[in-house]
């Protein structure tokens, strides 16, 4: 186990910085930096950004100097490297292409006759001006710069766990477009007050949508956003299910990515403090780990459910720790 650190040389903010990387694990990497008195708000995904003057300091605390390029090497090698694609600037293009598709399903299912009411749309989504301006409006509510989890990476992880589902099983193929709107609104409006902006994202669902599909299709999106706040459903809703299954994929993933996920989590609520937010967190954990199950479909409970549970547990002993 082994932080690395190359030579600050990344301009921004009137200095230069570093990063400061783990070979082993991101829990190693933000153990180490959280002592160094480095801020949560300084990861970035794989790696802390460190300013210049901070170079010496971590040195010294046993941090490995290396070039940039070895630095890069060394995190493809351990696999703690984010893919290019899930980058920002790649990622909200892969976004957008997903809301066009998006609209093309929700024409093609419409005139197929394969949702609620069978209302056939006049128009191509896909090349619907308005369509358009509404996609890069929510990408835009996504890459908000106070958000660190609730991201453009959660909204495609998001999107990948509804179609994860659909072709499982749990869902019909008419049934996703909606599902998947509802995945694109869910923290549409996103300010760190749970309950509110979920009813804001609901609300702005409505609003927006009203002129773009029929009646059935935003009450049911508005409904699932809703659904978001209690991750709740009906035991026949199954529609609901897999939105808050595919929502909470995230506490399943393997171990160095759900500690990229913590970190993220505890960026977005920076403003709390440390020991208020190891106490409420704690217990959102405990009440988890207590649900009989923390996944309502089928496939999330057999696929997902082990994972989530040893790191939600792993977490918690953490926090007990500190």
């Amino acid at each position: 186990m082994t932080i690395y650190i190359d030579p600050p040389s990344w301009p921004a903010h009137g200095t230069v910085f570093s990063h400061l990387i783990s070979d082993h694990s991101l829990e190693e990497l933000h153990r180490i930096a959280g002592a160094a008195g480095i801020s949560i708000r300084a990861f970035d995904q794989d790696h802390y950004d460190v300013p210049a003057h901070r170079f010496e300091d971590l040195t010294a605390l046993g941090a490995v100097p290396v070039s940039g390029r070895e630095l890069t090497r060394i995190l493809l090698g351990c696999g703690l490297r984010i893919p290019a694609e899930q980058r920002p600037e790649k990622l909200r293009r892969n976004l957008l292409r997903a809301w066009v598709r998006l609209g093309t399903q929700w024409a093609l299912a419409e005139s197929a006759g394969e949702t609620e009411d069978g209302t056939a749309l006049t128009r191509s989504l896909a090349a619907d001006g308005a369509w358009l301006a509404l996609g890069e409006e929510l990408l835009t509510r996504w890459s908000e710069p106070h958000r660190s989890y609730h991201a453009p990476t959660h909204l495609s992880a998001v999107l990948r766990g509804v179609g994860t589902l659909q072709r499982a099983g749990e869902l019909e193929t008419g049934q996703r477009p909606v599902v998947a709107l509802a995945a694109w609104f869910h923290d549409a409006v996103y300010t760190g007050v749970a309950g509110t902006d979920e009813q804001e994202s609901a609300t702005l669902a409505e609003t927006r949508l009203e002129a773009l599909l029929p009646e059935h299709a935003v009450e049911e999106t508005a409904r699932l956003v809703r659904l978001t706040a209690s991750h709740d459903p009906h035991p026949a809703d199954r529609r609901g299910a897999v939105l808050v299954d595919a929502d909470l994929q995230v506490l399943a993933q393997a171990p160095d990515d759900y500690a990229r996920y913590t970190a993220a989590v505890r960026v977005d609520y920076s403003h709390v403090a440390e020991e208020d937010f190891r106490h409420g967190r704690a217990q959102v954990l405990r009440q988890l780990l207590g649900s009989p199950s923390l996944f309502r479909t089928a496939t999330g409970i057999q696929r997902w459910e082990p994972q989530a549970r040893d790191n939600l547990s792993r977490e918690l002993a953490q926090l007990s720790r500190r």
